[in-house]
This record gives structure tokens, sequence and C-alpha cells, in this order.
């Protein structure tokens, strides 16, 4: 049996839901990586490309004013406020990880069709009106996970060439009467990487989930309040950081308009294009089987801009066809679907619903992100490190996405449920084609880049990901073929990652 990471466990004591990272350590990371400023970002031209000026020394009336103003914060701190710096301590990248993760769950609802039976949907331009922007699907979450990652990973490379450059030290190492909330550290503090993190991110959420401005700075508040309440950082250290992450989170902001994610859902025309090409072909085209039918998610999705793979190789990554619809072979496919559900276990069960991974929650792309999550935190990775790694498996996911969906419009190929309606699944029945499965490529790719990562856990990452792929299998909602090709689909995509992790400079 394979255990990976869950969202939540129970505390008996007290009876309180805590997440698995609640009270995770504060960052103390074994290397701090300071020439991380030398390593190859993603968008950025290069670390300089956007100025951060020299900070004060650290004898000026200036600076002194602002160690004065952690004293009084640290003198006036609530015990929430405490509770507040623990919490972020335990690391930018992970905790806005989280709530990224927490905003794509809010959002993962499909919306109910209207009066007429027709279905509409969610508009940027008008984000509160129902159904809200954005719908958070699989594909719409992995590049929003993608985005934000690599946005916070190309910021904080130009933070660490600008701490080495300037190398201006910790408050506490300048005044040994700050009060440090959290480990001690010989990074340079100018700029904040916290701040960084925070300016990045948050730039990034306001263009993915513009209804939840209000929410997502409350939480950069708090996170800057924290920083100077812990000793980390003056206030001149969160300015620059914050003005850093924004501008540089600009760059992802302008590709992510014109990336082509926007035109994804195509349109009636497009819609029913794919049918009658699949007809021609004497296929069986998928159909949706909701009533009335659902517009199939995002066919257009296999057309978006991705950040390892280009439009040519998303094509090369495509494999042979499956079974066709008139052949002995799926018939025995689909067979095999039926047994299974038939001849269930409790095994299987526990498989489906662990990685289900359906409305309301975080996708698979964040479980994944979940998982990596809970490892990365045993590894004592720097911050920078932990963008790093973030991005790698982030843009691997989002690519998987895009090549996913180019395959399975290009296929349209029907679900099990609709050849054989005696199939009855374990979750319910995702709106789009069946060949190849997104779970499968989603955790090919996922355990293929973090089994490089964290060599030592690769053959763990390798069972989770056949896991979550058989998982659909079980349900009922794929072929086998869908789940086993998924998944070399999806560890090629990851070797993408892998090609790119070996040469950015931080291995």
């Amino acid at each position: 049996m394979i255990i990976a990471g869950t969202s939540f466990i129970l505390v008996s004591c007290n009876k309180e839901i805590v997440g698995r990272t609640d009270n995770a350590p504060g960052l103390n990371p074994a290397n701090v990586d300071i020439d991380a400023g030398a390593w190859k970002p993603v968008l950025l031209a290069a670390p300089t490309e956007f100025p951060v000026a020299q900070p004060s020394a650290t004898n000026t009336p200036d600076y002194i004013a602002q160690v004065n103003e952690i004293k009084t914060w640290q003198a006036h701190a609530s015990e929430d406020q405490k509770k507040s710096v623990k919490y972020w301590s335990a690391g930018a990248v992970l905790r806005w990880n989280e709530i990224l993760r927490e905003l794509v769950a809010k959002h993962n609802l499909p919306p109910y069709q209207n009066d007429d039976g027709t279905y509409p949907f969610p508009s940027a331009n008008n984000p509160l009106a129902y159904p809200q922007f954005p719908f958070a699907n699989p594909p719409y979450a992995a590049r929003a996970y993608a985005y934000v990652a690599a946005a916070q990973y190309d910021a904080l490379v130009a933070a660490w060439y600008y701490k080495k450059l300037y190398s201006r030290p910790a408050p506490y190492k300048v005044d040994s009467s700050v009060n440090v909330l959290i480990p001690r550290s010989d990074l340079p503090s100018y700029p904040s990487e916290d701040a960084v993190v925070e300016g990045a991110s948050v730039e990034m959420m306001k263009l993915l989930f513009p209804g939840d401005q209000d929410f997502i700075q409350q939480k950069a508040e708090e996170h800057k309040e924290a920083r100077i309440i812990a000793g980390a950082n003056v206030r001149s250290d969160i300015d620059a950081g914050e003005a850093l992450g924004k501008a540089v989170a600009q760059k992802f902001v302008t590709r992510a308009r014109g990336d082509r994610a926007g035109a994804a859902v195509g349109n009636q025309t497009i819609w029913t294009q794919f049918e009658t090409t699949a007809a021609a072909k004497g296929e069986t085209p998928w159909i949706s089987l909701e009533t009335p039918h659902r517009p199939p998610m995002l066919p257009l999705f296999g057309k978006v801009k991705g950040f390892l793979i280009d439009s040519l190789g998303v094509i090369a990554l495509r494999p042979g066809p499956p079974p066709t619809t008139t052949s002995d072979k799926l018939k025995k496919e689909a067979d095999e679907v039926l047994q299974i559900i038939k001849d269930d276990t409790r095994e299987h069960y526990r498989i489906v619903h662990f990685w289900a991974d359906g409305v309301a929650t975080y996708t698979p792309p964040g479980h994944w992100n979940a998982i990596a999550a809970e490892d990365f935190i045993t590894q004592n990775f720097s911050e920078v490190r932990w963008a790093r790694n973030m991005a790698l498996l982030d843009m691997a996911m989002m690519d998987a996405a895009i090549v996913c969906w180019d395959i399975k419009y290009f296929y349209f190929n029907p679900r099990p449920t609709q050849m054989i309606p005696e199939v009855k699944t374990l979750t319910g029945v995702p709106n789009f084609p069946s060949y190849v499965s997104g779970h499968a490529t989603f955790s090919g790719a996922a355990a293929t880049i973090l089994g490089h990562i964290i060599p030592g856990r690769a053959a763990a990452y390798e069972a989770m990901a056949k896991e979550a792929s058989l998982s659909r299998f079980y349900a009922g909602i794929h072929y086998k073929v869908d789940s086993e090709v998924g998944l070399t689909v999806g560890n090629n995509v990851g070797n993408y990652a892998v090609q790119r992790a070996m040469a950015d400079g931080a291995e």
C-alpha cells in the first residue's frame, strides 16, 4: 500500500482539524545558496533586469529608526501575532503555495446550467457574477500553480543577486538587543526574500483570482508584519523585496495574458468539429454524459503556450491512437473496466478516493504540490531552492496538462461509461474525452521531476504515480490503456523539467 501526503489530520486531544504543515518548523536551510543569483531564471533576461537600489548603511539614523520599529512591534505583539510569526517562519514559498491551493479548491466548481439548458461561462471581466471566475479545473489549476511558482523563483534569483551584492546583515546581527523569533541565518536581509515572494505571489494571484483580492492582500499584510515582528527584516528590506517581486511578476502577467489560455474554452463550432472529425474516421465520438450535455472542458488547452515544451514538442509527445471504438481490443478494455467495478475491493476504494481530487479540491496538480511540500520540509532547502523546485514541478505539470489535453481532443475517445452504460463509476465522470488519463499524465510528470530533486524518494514517487494512474481505472472512469499511456506521456514531459534542472546552475 502506497501512503502519500494528505491534506488534513485529526488531532484527537482537542478535536481540531490541523493541516499537516501548520506546525512546520521555521525554515533553517542547511545551505543558504548564496550564489543563487547566478542560477538560470525562467523569464528574466538577467537578475539585474529590475534594479534594486543600494540600501542605507546600518549605522545611519534611518536604519536605526527601522530597528527601533521592530522593537516597538515586539514590545506590543499579541499572541495571535506571535502565532503568525511562527506560521510564516516555515517559509514564504510553502505558505503562498498553500494559499494558492486554497483558492484553487474554492473555485474548482463547474457552473450549473441555465434555465434554457445552456451553460454559462465565468468571465474575468466580471469575476463576482455567477459563475464566479475562475472555474479552477485541473488545466487552469496547473497553469496557476506554474505561473505563481515560476514568478516566485525568478524574483528570488534576482533577490539573491542583490543580497550577495549588498550583503546587508539581518537586524538581529546589527543590534543584539533585537529579539529573534525565527531561526538565525547568515543570509543577507536586503532585499527581504519573504517580501519578494509575497510581492510576486500577490501580483500573480490578483490576475488568476481577481475576485479574491481582499483575501490575498490580507495575507500579504500579515506576512510582512510577521517578518518585522520576527526581527528578520527592517522596513526597507520589506519594501525593496516587495517592489522587486511585483516588478518581476509583471513579466509573467504579460506572458499569461498572451499564452492563449483565454481562448481554450472554444465555441460551438469547434466543439462540433471534434465530433464530426472523429465520426468521419469511423469512430464513436466522445459525448458529454451530463443532462443537458455540458460543453467539453477546455478543448483548446492543448494550444496554450507551455514553459518547457513548444508547440512542435507537444505534437511530438502525442502517442499513437487508442484502440478503435469498433475493435475487439476496445471491447476487451471496456469489459475489463466493467469487471473491475463489479469486483471492487476496499483497497480499490481507498485508492480511488485518495486520488480523486475532484470538485472543490485543489485538483491533481495541487495534490502533488502538497506531497512535494511535505517532503521539501524535511530537506531543509533554502527559500530560493524551494522556489526553484516548486517551479520545476509546476511547470512540468502545466506542460503535462497541455500535452494531455492535446491528446484528448486529437483522438476524442469516448469513456467506458459511454460505451458500456452498465459501468457505474466510483466517482463522477469528467466532462472531457478519455484517452489519455489526466491523472496519469500529471502524476508521471510530477514523479519524474520529484525523483530527480530527491533521488532517495524516486521509487516512492514512481509508486505513487502508478497508484494515481490506476485509481482512474479502478474508478471506472478510464480504460487501463488511458492510464498506462498517460503515465508514460507524463514521464516524458517530466524529463523536460529534469533537463532544465540539470542546466539551471543549481546542481
